[in-house]
């Protein structure tokens, strides 16, 4: 039982006398009498509980120890793994008979019971506090006997109360160490590891190659205006690109970039060669099906210098091309039409098919940089040459992994994406 219930329980019994002339006041002293004796009761039958908390909290420490030593020693000896599991299971059989929560909760509760007991006998309208208002109606020498005693009970009370409500907030923290333990002992949770896209993959990877060869990366602004996005391309007014069908314009005359070439124009413009530039992120297109999406990855490159010839364009893609897939591929370049390139090229791979046979697929365009590109870039075509390429990320990505539809890269199946981690 708590010692400062014992003298709460008798200084109740001072009160006892000092209202022994006042009935209402008697009935209420002994109210509050047999209220301490139903806590002093409540805390004689959870004492043996807050008892195995104690021995709980030593045992999980002893265990503690006993871990520590094995993981200290090269070789754990049997002896040393048998007392290991003897406390391991003491510390589970007392935490099966002990509900440390109810515990703690029914504590609580005493506290607030105490609580109650000093606002009804030392609170403004309590049973002291009465009395003493009442001290002015008595003959002197009387008065002052009476206020000698309602004083000394007051301290008393005061006292007592102070050394309960202590000892019950220590038996309170004994309760909530039992059901708030942690056991040092167990493994850590490990937060779960996520994995990069493969889409992200991709344009690492490529990043990486272009980097050995010599590329540096640029980046450039998603919004764009008409003359990076295409008048600086060389895209004449009524190309098709620029049509609503094709581009997201927005009101002010600006759009989502539909390449990333201005990306180029911006890092190239003012620069003096020799340039090598590589830059990648997100482009939109009107565009959507099983192949196309709205927002998809583009890897582009460009490389301006002296004496730069179609066959540098081809040597560096045919190493990108190999150092991605990791082997040899036979490659074509047929011609095609890009404004901002002269000549033009798709380049196409021939591809092993599951069945055996092999077709030719194309991967990528590219070319050797337009004259009138060089120029909007401030460059002296007379005196420099480049070539340009572009390749999305997607398509790429499709390949390496074996990926037949486009649009699960952005529908965030975790299933899918775990395949990667």
């Amino acid at each position: 039982m708590s010692t400062g219930l014992e003298k709460l329980l008798a200084a109740s019994s001072g009160l006892e006398a000092l209202f022994q002339q006042d009935p209402l006041g008697l009935s209420e002293v002994r109210r509050v009498q047999e209220q301490l004796r139903e806590q002093e009761r409540v805390l004689q039958s959870v004492r043996p509980y807050l008892e195995q908390s104690h021995r709980a909290a030593q045992e999980l420490q002893r265990q503690a120890d006993l871990m520590a030593q094995a993981s200290s020693s090269l070789s754990v000896p049997n002896d040393l793994l048998r007392e290991i599991a003897k406390q391991q299971e003491m510390s589970q059989k007392l935490a099966e008979q002990v509900t440390g929560s109810d515990i703690y909760k029914q504590i609580q509760q005493q506290i607030a019971q105490i609580e109650s007991v000093r606002i009804g006998v030392l609170g403004k309208n309590g049973l002291l506090s009465q009395r003493l208002k009442g001290l002015g109606a008595l003959p002197p020498d009387i008065r002052k006997l009476e206020g000698e005693r309602v004083n000394r009970a007051k301290v008393e009370l005061t006292e007592a109360l102070a050394e309960t409500n202590n000892d019950l907030e220590r038996h309170a923290v004994s309760a909530r160490l039992l059901y708030e333990r942690v056991d040092v002992t167990l493994p850590g949770r490990r937060a779960e590891r996520g994995g990069l896209h493969p889409i992200t993959r991709t344009l690492d990877r490529s990043v990486e190659i272009f980097a050995r060869l010599g590329y540096e990366l640029a980046e450039g602004p998603e919004i764009e205006d008409d003359w990076h996005n295409f008048e600086a391309l060389n895209f004449p007014p009524d190309h098709p690109a620029r049509t609503m069908h094709d581009t997201f314009w927005f009101p002010d005359g600006r759009l989502l970039r539909t390449h990333t070439s201005p990306v180029q124009i911006r890092a190239a413009k003012g620069r003096t060669p020799p340039i090598r530039l590589i830059s990648i992120g997100k482009v939109y297109r009107s565009d959507s099906d099983q192949t196309h999406s709205p927002m998809f990855h583009q890897i582009e490159g460009l490389l301006v210098g002296e004496d730069v010839s179609f066959a540098d364009l081809k040597g560096t893609l045919t190493e990108f091309v190999r150092a991605f897939f990791e082997r040899d591929f036979e490659m074509r370049f047929r011609p095609s039409y890009f404004p901002f390139v002269e000549p033009g090229a798709e380049v196409d791979i021939r591809w092993d098919r599951e069945d055996g046979t092999t077709s030719w697929l194309e991967v990528l365009g590219c070319g050797m940089v337009h004259p009138n590109v060089l120029r909007a870039c401030d460059i002296d075509p007379e005196r420099y040459t480049g070539f340009a390429f572009g390749m999305g990320a997607e398509r790429f990505a499709m390949l390496r992994y074996g990926i037949d539809d486009l649009r699960q890269f952005f529908e965030n199946d975790l299933r899918f994406l775990r395949q990667f981690a």
